[in-house]
């Protein structure tokens, strides 16, 4: 099989994919497949790299992907090429079997590529555009999931022009109708994080007023639409869900951080950040709550491939609550995706080929239904 390992982005979690990225390099099976890797530079620039790249990080296990961004070697599309001639780098295509895109936040999981992948007829792994968009934005997935009566963690929803109306002071008539809003409906402490961003990416807590002008400020630094949500004492348990159509979970896990929540630094740099405890410790009960909630939170985003569904579970009141799903979750060696459904049973050399499985799957059933009526 021709396999495109797609990493990097022009994403705050571009750093994320480099590591993301080289830890599936290593473990997609070597026999039968050949792998191209695609570089996307800060700026969404695409660049075919060197095939002692791969070589480097299978025999490194602490290396990470890089980008060579040589402009002998950019990376084009062509729509409708198919496998076999949608993606081209100068007068020599690039076969592809099957896109394994690595990519993680904004123009990774977001729809716009799955968007591109569609146009070009390229079998890819993870969800489909509306599905990838959906799960991205974390007011539209609780909306539908508040709909279907699944439980959510309350929010508030904040937007650019709200927050700007009036002068840019301190005292501006837009920041403090927000913030006279959040005080009026939630105690404090609050949870402020950008509606579609991952990772943790621009989240923070705030515990005053001040503070939160401070988070939203930073907030609003990642993108135009801003969740806020009271801060619970509460477990992080996640779940692991594969499947076109119909979700399949594996093994919940639970992170304990170091930090004070799970942020960005506790994910990604900090080696002790968190412990990762798998499987969690819940009772039957609580198991079967968490992977019937995430299943059922999957399908009705109509996902497909994979996915990574959070929960808290409140310390006082036990309550479950969805959190956020994640459809492109981290691959890295500490990442809990592979780690839950390799506790399922499930290795991680197995996972990444029924993951290049489904995407083939989905691909081939898309293409049997009709597009025209002659």
């Amino acid at each position: 099989m021709n396999i495109v390992l797609m990493f990097g982005g022009k994403s705050g979690e571009h750093e994320v994919s480099l590591i993301s990225g080289a830890s599936v390099a290593r473990h997609i099976p070597k026999d039968g497949n050949r792998i191209s890797l695609v570089g996307i530079d800060r700026d969404g620039a695409w660049y075919l790299q060197d095939d002692s790249l791969l070589e480097m990080v299978r025999t490194n296990p602490d290396a990470a992907l890089s980008i060579t961004a040589d402009p002998a070697r950019r990376v084009q599309v062509v729509p409708g090429g198919g496998c076999t001639g949608a993606l081209r780098c100068g007068d020599t295509s690039i076969p592809a079997d099957v896109v394994f895109p690595v990519l993680h936040g904004t123009f990774g999981e977001d729809g716009t590529i799955q968007g591109l992948f569609e146009m070009a007829e390229l079998p890819y792994v993870g969800g489909g555009v509306m599905a990838s968009a959906v799960a991205m934005d974390k007011e539209k997935s609780k909306v539908i999931w508040q709909e279907a009566g699944l439980p959510i963690v309350p929010f508030l929803t904040v937007r650019e022009a709200e927050w700007t109306a009036g002068d840019s002071t301190a005292q501006g008539a837009g920041r403090h109708t927000v913030c006279s809003t959040i005080e009026e409906t939630f105690a404090w402490p609050v949870f402020v994080k950008p509606a579609r961003a991952g990772s943790s990416v621009g989240a923070c807590k705030a515990v005053d007023r001040a503070s939160l002008a401070e988070c939203l400020d930073e907030a609003f630094r990642w993108d135009t639409k801003i969740l806020v949500e009271p801060f619970i004492t509460a477990r992080e348990i996640e779940c692991s869900v594969t499947g076109n159509g119909r979700a399949v979970a594996y093994e919940p896990g639970e992170i304990a951080p170091t930090h004070e929540f799970y942020d960005y630094e506790a994910k990604y740099i900090d080696p002790d950040g968190a412990v990762l405890i798998i499987p969690a410790p819940l009772t039957a009960e609580q198991k079967e709550q968490v992977t019937s909630l995430a299943c059922r939170a999957y399908e009705l985003l109509d996902l497909d491939g994979l996915s990574r569904v959070d929960f808290f579970l409140d310390k006082t009141s036990g309550k479950l609550y969805l959190n956020e799903i994640n459809t492109l979750p981290g691959f890295t060696s500490i990442s809990m995706f592979p780690r839950m459904c390799e506790a399922a049973g499930l290795n991680y050399p197995d996972l990444i080929t029924h993951l290049l499985d489904l995407a083939r799957e989905r691909f081939e059933h898309s293409r049997r239904l009709r597009t025209t009526r002659a």
